[in-house]
């Protein structure tokens, strides 16, 4: 039996069965990684000798029936912090950095006895769509080598499709969840703001980040956002709303909601093998029941422009404590003080991270404020107003993920370009509202096809019951990344 194959919920019914044990899953995912990670680099930090302590100390205590993540291996972003273990967001600038803290959701899958194998590759900062900016190397698509995974959560992605992990973190500021979900032909859901603590996130646009799961399965992905979800005194911007049982109705199916489809994110520019896919996903949920009908989102389309200043505006200001003072790398090369600064961040951050910071110290500097950023702020607020109609009729609006397949690494050079495969994701994260990407079938080149799902503020429930009764229909997951 490859355990590496099955679902979260079938590894479960194994470990209370105790026809396996939580050492011997860990040790088919630790097999995995060594024989295939060289090829991905979906890893920055392995942490086997204690995952497989900590494995072992869960075998001893034994498998609760009702925790279904109890003994499940879990990859984490490596911009989420973990105390004794190194977190470099993927930059030369943290190169060494290891946290004494865990963050809130760290702590909160250490509660679930989810057992973590180690710090997954990103975009630097999280800044970046395609898994290459990475001080650490870009990463690889499991699906073809020689194309990207998408990011910034390239690795988180990754190693869920190479079945280095059955479930990671990622985080999603602009689509860094959704669009390499969509890359690699799995599951990754940013909840809305404010659901999960941001608490240990190391900050890229703190009006914008959110930690999410990605998984092969609809309902593992429930399990794992379940988890991981709730207030947390420590980060203010998190929310009290109740967390539901997020599995509780998942099979009711979607007979009778109402679902829009994008129509404008359908126009020019999207390859035609995606819109294909997500028109025929449109009669999928019609055939199960559902109402499907067009609408528009017109202000959509100035996202990208928005996103950029809002992000980079962000950015500018986060990224200001990585100095070379109080930890991280610090230039061997100066003669005073300012030259501490500048020579640090000249050579701890790579070109990607200093263009935002460029950008977002220009956005928000005298004279140029208010022609940028706070018009950026008003654009926002009509892109949430668009939405907000719609989801006054609809309980789901569908869309494709990205305007294409994965590309061939190097293949995008222009960063105007890069930022323009942003384009379907970015106005979830500038309206707060919860959206997901899920299979929806693959290209010419047999490449995976992403279908964006947007909800409800707080209405993760509904999207994972639209998006597991299709799942069922049409079994996508099945056709798994050979490697």
């Amino acid at each position: 039996m490859d355990l590496t194959l099955l679902s979260i919920e079938e590894l479960h019914g194994l470990l209370v069965s105790r026809e396996i044990t939580a050492v011997d899953i860990v040790r088919a995912y630790y097999d995995r990684i060594e024989a295939s990670d060289s090829a991905v680099n979906a890893f920055i930090t392995l942490t086997k000798e204690a995952a497989l302590e900590e494995a072992a100390a869960i075998d001893l205590k034994g498998i609760s029936a009702d925790d279904v993540l109890a003994g499940i291996p879990i990859g984490i972003k490596d911009n989420i912090v973990t105390k004794g273990v190194k977190t470099t967001a993927a930059s030369k600038i943290l190169g060494n950095f290891v946290p004494v803290y865990d963050a809130t959701v760290i702590d909160k899958i250490n509660q679930h006895d989810l057992i973590t194998l180690g710090k997954l590759n990103m975009d630097e900062f999280a800044m970046g769509g395609s898994g290459e900016t990475s001080y650490f190397g870009a990463t690889h698509n499991p699906w073809d080598l020689t194309r990207v995974p998408g990011g910034s959560s390239s690795g988180s992605a990754a190693a869920v499709a190479a079945r280095f992990a059955p479930v990671t973190l990622g985080s999603d500021t602009g689509g860094s969840i959704r669009l390499p979900a969509a890359f690699n032909n799995i599951v990754g859901m940013k909840p809305t703001y404010g659901r999960v603590s941001r608490s240990g996130l190391i900050a890229f646009a703190s009006s914008l980040d959110q930690i999410g799961p990605l998984t092969r399965r609809v309902k593992d992905n429930a399990y794992a956002l379940q988890a991981i979800s709730g207030l947390d005194e420590k980060d203010m911007t998190s929310s009290g709303h109740a967390v539901p049982d997020f599995t509780a109705n998942i099979d009711a199916g979607v007979a009778g909601m109402k679902i829009a489809i994008a129509a404008d994110w359908l126009a020019e520019g999207v390859e035609p093998d995606v819109k294909a896919a997500v028109i025929a996903a449109a009669d999928k949920f019609r055939e199960l029941g559902a109402v499907v009908e067009e609408v528009e989102l017109p202000n959509a389309k100035y996202g990208v422009a928005a996103y950029y200043i809002v992000a980079s505006s962000e950015a500018s200001s986060n990224l200001q404590r990585f100095d070379g003072i109080r930890y991280g790398y610090r230039t061997p090369n100066f003669d005073n003080l300012d030259d501490v600064y500048v020579n640090s961040r000249s050579e701890g951050f790579g070109a990607e991270v200093k263009r935002r910071v460029m950008l977002g110290t220009f956005s928000l500097s005298a004279g140029h404020y208010d022609a940028h950023f706070k018009k950026a702020g008003k654009i926002r607020n009509l892109i949430k107003n668009d939405f907000d109609k719609v989801f006054a009729d609809y309980d789901l609006i569908i869309a494709p993920t990205a305007p294409m397949t994965p590309y061939e690494i190097g293949g995008i050079t222009d960063p105007v370009t890069m930022y323009m495969c942003d384009i379907m994701t970015i106005p979830a994260n500038l309206t707060g509202n919860p959206a997901m990407s899920i299979p929806a079938g693959f290209d010419s080149k047999n490449l995976p096809i992403g279908l964006q799902i947007i909800g409800k503020h707080f209405d993760e429930e509904t999207m994972y019951q639209a998006a597991h009764a299709f799942e069922g229909a049409t079994r996508y997951f099945e056709k798994v990344a050979e490697i």
